[in-house]
């Protein structure tokens, strides 16, 4: 491991400005305007995986953004690792907040600034890397390594989730690979077990046939925003508590193992809510911080669009608002059935005087990972060796959803290794990623792949 440790060392300026060009496609997935962009970017993914050696690499066409694949099976009688990433980032508005162009990648401060920095294209990146670093050293890997990298994570992720169930014997494999979660903190090495799924739906309340003059009509006809707002205050109670029928049937309870463990990891409510901004947390009362933000489901009002909204005063009553709505959810919660159970009681609730419309926009599993499995020792091997400390062991609040479909279909465990942190700023203005972490992270996978190559 020294040749390829030192050449890791050796090339991280060359790295940095490799991951600059990444980072200069605008690959925003949600915008049509940049269709183009997500085919350069696909483009640029291609070119590098060839680059570093694969034997086989393709891009994808589907009917939303290409997939690209790539392989390198040349290790008979090894295991096989699948290696998962997106090239699509989130859009960057407000982009008058960004202190820098957010497709003009800044050094600052040993942190690099640009959209996706973090999410995704940095932590991917780091893979590609440490393979290259095998490659140039060794000539070859001591596994054997496929790559999905996919265009649609940041809405979706739905043609991947078709190529997955059509191509599943393509992918096969002894475990997937996945950096796109976060350290505990800094310079901690840590892999994530557990993350929470999704139920994200639109609700469209209907009042008059017209926008109506707030003196001619207001106290005669319902206000769509007033009742919009009384109806999303009833879905949470003074408790922290969410009041949909049946929210809370199948959530599984933390392990007593799990517990002592959140214990073990320190955190402090007091500098998180400093660090937020805010003078005291808020949440389900009767738990910790930690077991609301990774072993809790939620409810979230995510934006309300409706009435006036520009600048100075328009009396008026809005014929519609709309509400978008998410629920965060846990292990062993379907957003499927939670959707429903929203839906029917929402629409139970809701006053005579308004029409309601409930859209599923989109819904993703929570996961739960055996930490006891090989992958996942090898990881934390790898990561301690890397970082020269014990590897810890967290649940995370967000969601990956296509961790769940990789587990169906491929029945391959998936092993979380994060390399970013929550405070990176990853979906909003100035999104950044820390040079150390990435060096480390592309230490880790090397370490990763020669841990993994000796189960076998």
């Amino acid at each position: 491991m020294e040749e390829i440790l030192g050449y890791i060392k050796n090339n991280k300026q060359n790295y940095i400005e490799e991951l600059k060009e990444f980072l200069k496609i605008p690959s925003i997935s949600t915008l049509t305007e940049n269709k183009n962009d997500i085919a350069r970017c696909a483009q640029f993914v291609s070119d590098n995986l060839k680059k570093i050696g694969l034997s086989r690499v393709e891009i994808i066409k589907t009917e939303g953004h290409p997939l690209v694949y790539g392989e390198w099976l040349g290790a008979p009688g090894k295991p096989t690792i699948l290696i998962y990433g997106h090239y699509d980032v989130q859009p960057v508005d407000p982009v008058e907040l960004w202190n820098s162009p957010p497709f003009e990648p800044t050094l600052k401060n040993g942190k690099i600034f640009a959209r996706g920095a973090t999410d995704d294209k940095g932590q991917v990146f780091m893979h590609f890397k440490s393979a290259e670093a095998y490659f140039k050293n060794e000539g070859s890997l001591p596994l054997n390594v496929k790559f999905i990298i996919e265009g649609e994570e940041e809405v979706g992720s739905e043609s991947l989730n078709i190529f997955l169930k059509n191509n599943s014997d393509l992918l096969k494999c002894d475990a997937v690979l996945i950096s796109d979660s976060s350290l505990y903190g800094p310079g901690i090495p840590t892999l994530t077990y557990g993350l929470r799924g999704i139920a994200y739906l639109e609700v469209e309340m209907i009042g008059p046939n017209r926008d109506l003059h707030s003196g001619s009509f207001g106290g005669a006809v319902a206000n769509p925003i007033n009742k919009m707002a009384q109806l999303i205050s009833k879905l949470l109670d003074k408790d922290g508590k969410v009041t949909i029928p049946g929210f809370y049937d199948d959530v599984i309870k933390l392990t007593k193992k799990e517990k002592e463990n959140f214990k073990t990891l320190k955190f402090s409510d007091k500098n998180f809510a400093k660090d937020l901004g805010v003078d005291e947390l808020n949440g389900e009362k009767g738990f910790s911080t930690l077991e609301r933000l990774w072993a809790r489901p939620t409810f979230d009002c995510n934006g309300i669009i409706g009435g006036f909204t520009g600048k100075g005063a328009k009396t008026v009553i809005p014929s519609k608002v709309t509400a978008k709505i998410s629920m965060r959810l846990v292990p062993d919660q379907d957003p499927n059935k939670i959707a429903k159970l929203f839906e029917r009681h929402i629409k139970k609730i809701a006053p005579k005087s308004v029409k309601i419309k409930v859209t599923n926009l989109h819904g993703g599993y929570p996961s739960l990972t055996n930490i006891e499995n090989p992958a996942n020792i090898a990881a934390s091997k790898a990561m301690a060796k890397a970082f020269g400390k014990k590897t810890v062991f967290m649940r995370e609040g967000g969601s990956i959803p296509i961790v769940t479909e990789f587990s169906k279909k491929l029945k391959a465990p998936v092993v979380l290794m994060g390399l970013g942190l929550n405070t990176e700023n990853l979906h909003s203005p100035n999104e950044h990623f820390d040079l150390n972490h990435f060096e480390l992270g592309i230490i880790s996978s090397a370490y990763f792949m020669k841990e993994f190559a000796e189960t076998k």
